[in-house]
């Protein structure tokens, strides 16, 4: 099957700041939920798609299990290099098909991981939520973790009161990953999104059923996003998140170009890295 865009993590040094950013962006932003394993979230919801608002709040409790190493560390340790986008996780509809699918292709990098919290509703009511993460290795992006998702009570988590949003956001359009050679990636992003992928200048596209992947060059990122790429010294970079909002223009809600730094690109609004905690925001109008 081919996998839809699920959620992407914004890892950041300081989650309340984080949150105060999306705020005033014109975002809803949900409760601060903690993980067993030290890490501390705030959600921002869309349709059937998340922004993660990460950090890691408590060494104490980092253990030695699955989600300790390939989360908790692994965030851990790439907010202590810089913060932005660290991870990209798609959609399932079996955790446990997607970790057979990956053995099969030779891109595991873990078995099927479960873990449960309580959430709360808009209205203050508590209610259980549950996930089930395959974690998929990619050795040329050793900067971002890959994984997919499979949600066991999405009654309880998704809520459109959390999906409207003063900026007129109302749909993720998709992530931009930056390679030196987007080429020699091709074949992990096909079989990690279970999709074929498409030439698209230079670069490649996946498009999933909930927003697009794509791996272009940095020389290709500034060209089309008016602002700098990440260094791709060490592997492929996540660099940027597409969103869809309606209306034209700079929504009343944000903040003046000086504050916020935005500049447009075409028809985009674009938030660079240096004002957006090392992530670049690219707001788009419906096509």
């Amino acid at each position: 099957m081919t996998r839809g865009l699920d959620h992407i993590v914004h890892a950041v040094r300081d989650l309340a700041a984080a949150a105060a950013f999306y705020r005033d962006l014109g975002f809803t932003v949900g409760a601060r939920n903690r993980h067993p394993w030290g890490t501390h979230n705030q959600l921002v919801q869309m349709p059937g798609f998340f922004i993660e608002l990460l950090t890691f709040a408590e060494p104490d409790r980092l253990g030695t299990d699955g989600f300790s190493q390939l989360f908790a560390a692994y965030n851990r340790d790439f907010i202590a290099r810089g913060q932005g986008l660290s991870m990209l996780l798609l959609e399932a509809a079996s955790a446990e098909a997607d970790a057979a699918a990956f053995r099969a292709s030779g891109i595991a990098a873990s078995p099927a991981m479960r873990f449960e919290r309580e959430g709360a509703r808009p209205d203050g009511t508590t209610v259980k939520v549950g996930f089930s993460l395959t974690f998929a290795d990619n050795k040329r992006a050793p900067d971002i973790h890959f994984a997919t998702c499979q949600q066991h009570y999405p009654e309880n988590f998704w809520s459109p009161a959390f999906q409207r949003h003063a900026n007129g956001v109302t749909a993720v359009a998709g992530v931009v990953i930056v390679a030196e050679r987007p080429e020699d990636q091709r074949a992990f992003f096909e079989t990690f999104a279970g999709a074929t992928a498409t030439a698209a200048g230079d670069g490649f596209t996946v498009t999933t059923p909930r927003g697009a992947i794509d791996v272009v060059t940095p020389a290709a990122f500034v060209r089309r996003f008016g602002t700098q790429a990440p260094d791709v010294a060490q592997g492929a970079r996540l660099a940027a998140l597409r969103l869809t909002a309606s209306g034209s223009g700079r929504p009343r809600s944000w903040p003046e170009p000086a504050a916020s730094g935005h500049v447009r690109a075409g028809d985009a609004i674009v938030i660079p890295a240096a004002h957006a905690m090392g992530a670049v925001l690219v707001f788009e109008p419906p096509r």
